[in-house]
């Protein structure tokens, strides 16, 4: 039996918050909700944290970018 998690954005880091956005985005939050992290292979986490570490430094540069042209 598939057991649907509830996520509770409310009480979770930005961090997590981006992982189930890019999970959604790739097709595999549907597996995590149903059979959790520990259902991807390591190629697939890999390629969330790759992401998620790459709109950090985005969302860094563009917060370095708006204080510049303060």
């Amino acid at each position: 039996m598939a057991r649907q998690k509830k996520i509770d954005l409310e009480h979770m880091t930005e961090k997590e918050k981006m992982k189930y956005e890019i999970a959604g985005e790739l097709g595999l939050l549907e597996r995590v909700l149903n059979d959790g992290w520990r259902s991807l292979t390591a190629k697939e986490t890999g390629r969330i944290d790759g992401l998620v570490t790459r709109r950090k430094r985005q969302m860094a540069a563009e917060g370095k970018n708006e204080n510049e042209e303060k």
